[in-house]
């Protein structure tokens, strides 16, 4: 009666030590996720900075108030990136056909372009409630390292003959380039949106009797007789 009193009493105290082991471990996780959250706040918030500088905003309230909207968009958009993979690498294919695995995953990737959807545009709301419509313009630029202005005036220099209709065109689809470019959690993610739709400004170049690549020989031979 005894002995059985002792291994009840030692099956226990293994449990306890079990359950005590897993809130630790539990704990733990949950302290580094916060570090590693604060960590990322950081440097978004330094790099939202960075993106006013220019802007020259003399309300330090609404500097602040801004500089904070651009920073949790950017953990917003890290923490639906994070989920996004999650979910696709929960999806095994031992449990479906490669069909249904395929429609499962697909199903994710729509679902999490709206979510996207929704904060961008949610975000943008907001900026528009703070800044003037050239200072948005400004602050999308900056999250997006400046590819549209840079990239229509090269368009220009290569093309002075563009017509007002044909660099609306050109400028039209940088433009929606950049609003895709936004929500991308990756600079090579970013720059792969413009090379999409500068792939697309280039076929409508082409269309119109464009030849961008003897544009750019042209431009190069000129520049560098100078």
């Amino acid at each position: 009666m005894l002995a059985r009193s002792n291994d009840s009493r030692r099956a226990e105290l293994l449990v306890q030590s079990l359950f005590l082991v897993t809130v630790l471990i539990t704990a733990s996780a949950v302290q580094a996720e916060e570090a590693s959250d604060a960590a990322y706040l950081k440097v978004v918030t330094a790099r939202a900075d960075k993106i006013l500088a220019p802007l020259k905003i003399d309300d330090d309230a609404r500097r602040s108030r801004v500089r904070d909207l651009i920073a949790q968009q950017y953990v917003a958009l890290s923490r639906r990136q994070a989920e996004f993979e999650g979910r696709q690498k929960s999806t095994s294919k031992d449990s479906a056909s490669d069909a249904e695995h395929r429609s499962i995953r697909a199903a994710i990737a729509q679902e999490t372009d709206f979510e996207l959807f929704t904060i961008h545009r949610a975000f943008v709301a907001r900026l528009g409630a703070e800044l003037s419509p050239e200072q948005v313009d400004a602050v999308k630029n900056g999250i997006t390292y400046g590819v549209v202005p840079i990239t229509y005036r090269r368009y220009l220099e290569l093309l002075p003959e563009l017509t007002a209709e044909q660099k609306a065109v050109v400028l039209a689809n940088l433009l929606e380039a950049r609003e895709y470019a936004m929500d991308a959690g990756s600079s090579e993610k970013k720059h792969a949106w413009f090379d999409k739709f500068k792939g697309r400004i280039n076929n409508y170049l082409s269309s119109q009797g464009y030849n961008l690549k003897q544009a750019e020989q042209d431009w190069q031979a000129k520049h560098q007789k100078k």
